[in-house]
């Protein structure tokens, strides 16, 4: 793909990117900003409505954002004043209660085109042969707009509801059950039915040749997996790879398997190392650095000037809840702040939780209190916007600071995460979007109008299936007609399957799947 050069407008240098924008959710009152759902103007609360995603859905492709990024959580933020302390995180609402994030995504794909859908989902309490036939189905119903945020869990809170007894996995080891995990998936997708194996014949009778339909196989450590798969190729067949973990086996899943990463600090040099480690990696397993798309937790408080937008962020900041951010904070490092005074210092504390967070965290303190993160410092950067980067300001202030992510961390993109819902998204689109796109960052139309999620993050049209270079690619089964063919067309018109396909059979040399090593 052509990396086109764009001039920005605010310093005279060549910004070499696109951005790439999602706007990032859960479902759930608050999400990144803990009491932010007592505001007046907040509708978050609503989630539980299929029309306020209906609605926030139609506002964001109005607004031409490439997806929609949910998160998710399987159990409450208990650390904080605990063990096993949910009460904080209840009484606050950070991220308490939290309904199945996968639901409601057909319905937002059905008022919609071109907007993509990422879905966060754990590998470590689903059987995999379930999960690829949830997220087929979910890419057949959306056209191909669906992602995968592949997560592996790390609350305890979680694990003592879904493994029936059993501790939860150490932190490594969930990243190697998640590898298999991938092969096991990405062999049901791929490997498992060959692209024209759907007849719909009415003349013979044929609805799918079982000739072009097979077992995987699959033996390993964790899995054992007979297949076939129970679901035709979708779209994509594999839905977009995305990843949040920059801890060391975080970086090193993402260097193999990840088509957008989400990071989250509070400035540039809090995830640049980790972005250049994941891109060095990446090159070095043969796959194209730039195929890699880096979006940065991101929450813009916009006004059209300086005291408006300060004024804004003051108004917002009085409904901040100060124990439900600790409460975010505690779930998220694993690190219980209750016992320190509000001016005392964080320290370094081990856990089974997000390690990249404390990490970076320690590494990369803010420019108040001479340098250091204290309770009383997170629990008020949390409150607005969560533990990223939060950005006051005009819309020329604050695309100057997104172009500095760019420059000083080689982000792709955002997650724009919002402080009040729908009206951060709504502030994005009226005064932040046209400021960018003065600048020449940020497309001025959908590149594929109605195309996957993957064409659309590419902007590379006919781009359904993982390209070339990433593992899920190799294992796909095709048609020997459609081997000359370009990468992700593969008979495929306008995202769906060729469902007249010839019914002849062609000889074509079967290959083990168990041979497919992913490395």
């Amino acid at each position: 793909m052509a990396v086109k050069e764009h001039v920005s407008f605010a310093n005279g240098e060549k910004l070499k990117k696109s951005l790439i924008l999602n706007a990032f959710v859960e479902t759930c009152s608050g999400h990144q900003s803990p009491g932010l759902w007592r505001h007046p103007d907040d509708q978050s609360s609503n989630f539980n409505s299929v029309k306020h995603w209906t609605d926030l859905a139609e506002l964001l492709e109005a607004g031409h954002f490439h997806g929609l990024f949910i998160a998710d959580v399987l159990g409450g933020y208990d650390v904080y004043g605990g063990p096993k302390n949910l009460d904080p995180a209840i009484k606050s609402g950070a991220q308490w209660p939290v309904n199945e994030p996968l639901a409601m995504v057909p319905a937002m794909a059905a008022v919609t085109r071109s907007l993509g859908f990422g879905v966060t989902i754990s590998t470590s309490y689903e059987q995999p042969y379930h999960l690829a036939r949830r997220m087929s189905t979910v890419d057949h119903l959306t056209g191909g707009r669906v992602g995968w945020n592949v997560v592996t869990g790390y609350l305890d809170s979680a694990a003592r509801n879904l493994t029936n007894g059993k501790p939860q996995a150490e932190h490594d080891e969930r990243y190697a059950i998640c590898e298999e995990y991938l092969e096991v998936v990405y062999k049901l997708w791929n490997f498992s039915w060959r692209s024209d194996a759907v007849k719909l014949n009415r003349k013979t009778g044929v609805y799918t040749d079982p000739a072009l339909v097979r077992e995987i196989n699959h033996e390993g450590k964790h899995f054992k997996v007979a297949g076939p798969h129970f679901c035709q190729p979708s779209p994509q067949r594999t839905p977009v790879i995305m990843q949040a973990g920059t801890s060391k086996a975080g970086k090193a899943f993402a260097s193999r398997h990840a088509e957008g990463i989400f990071v989250s600090a509070h400035s540039p040099a809090g995830v640049a190392k980790s972005i250049s480690d994941i891109r060095e990696q990446a090159a070095k397993l043969g796959r194209d650095p730039a195929h890699i798309k880096i979006l940065a937790k991101f929450c813009p408080i916009l006004g059209r000037t300086q005291e408006e937008a300060d004024a804004k962020y003051a108004d917002y900041f009085q409904y901040g809840d100060y124990d439900g951010a600790l409460a975010l904070f505690g779930g998220w490092t694993g690190v219980d702040m209750a016992p320190y005074g509000d001016d005392e210092e964080l320290r370094y504390v081990d856990s089974n939780a997000i390690k990249s967070y404390i990490e970076g965290l320690i590494k990369n303190a803010p420019d108040v209190n001479g340098g250091k993160w204290t309770k009383k410092t997170l629990a008020q950067h949390i409150m607005v916007g969560g533990l990223g980067a939060t950005s006051v300001g005009t819309p020329e202030k604050v695309a100057d600071e997104m172009e500095r992510w760019v420059r000083e961390a080689d982000v792709d993109g955002f997650n724009i995460a919002y402080a009040i819902m729908p009206q951060t998204f709504v502030d994005v689109v009226e005064l932040l979007i046209p400021e960018l796109r003065r600048r020449g960052i940020f497309w001025n139309d959908f590149h594929v109008p109605g195309g996957t999620y993957r064409e659309n993050l590419y902007e590379m049209a006919g781009q359904h299936e993982p390209l070339p270079d990433h593992p899920a690619a190799a294992m796909i089964w095709r048609a020997p007609k459609e081997e000359h063919l370009p990468n992700g067309v593969n008979g495929m018109t306008n995202g769906h399957a060729n469902s007249h396909a010839t019914d002849e059979i062609e000889e074509e040399e079967v290959v083990d799947p168990m041979s497919m090593q992913l490395s």
